[in-house]
């Protein structure tokens, strides 16, 4: 029972506005569409204007995105060669610490005996 009473309430609103708009309109039926028209187009416009500036927002950003990746990339690269460059460098002077001290060894060894023979005799 209270569902058609709010439904009824419903369309008394709907009829005493419905009847006020039409006594009230400050313009004629022509003109109040043209009116529409026109502030629709209006909106159409704006929404077009705001869309290509998000478009070139949008756009501007991806190519500062892409230039930072690039740099990004590029840095990387270098400091990943000179690593390599370094490391390579490390491990030459490794393998040559080693051939020296190898060599020093035998030396070593090659030299004792002559001079424990020497001392022996």
């Amino acid at each position: 029972m209270e569902e058609r009473s709010g439904f009824g309430y419903f369309l008394l609103g709907l009829g005493i506005g419905v009847a006020a708009g039409i006594l009230w309109a400050p313009r004629a039926g022509e003109e109040t569409r043209q009116l529409l028209a026109e502030k629709a187009g209006e909106g159409a416009d704006y929404l077009k204007s705001r869309a290509q500036e998000g478009t070139d927002y949008v756009r501007q950003r991806a190519d500062d995105i892409k230039g930072t990746a690039a740099d990004l990339y590029e840095k990387g690269r270098q400091t990943v060669s000179r690593q390599k460059d370094t490391l390579g460098a490390a491990a030459e002077a490794a393998k040559q610490a080693y051939r020296d001290a190898v060599g020093d060894v035998k030396s070593a060894a090659a030299g004792s005996p002559a001079a424990s023979g020497g001392n022996a005799g």
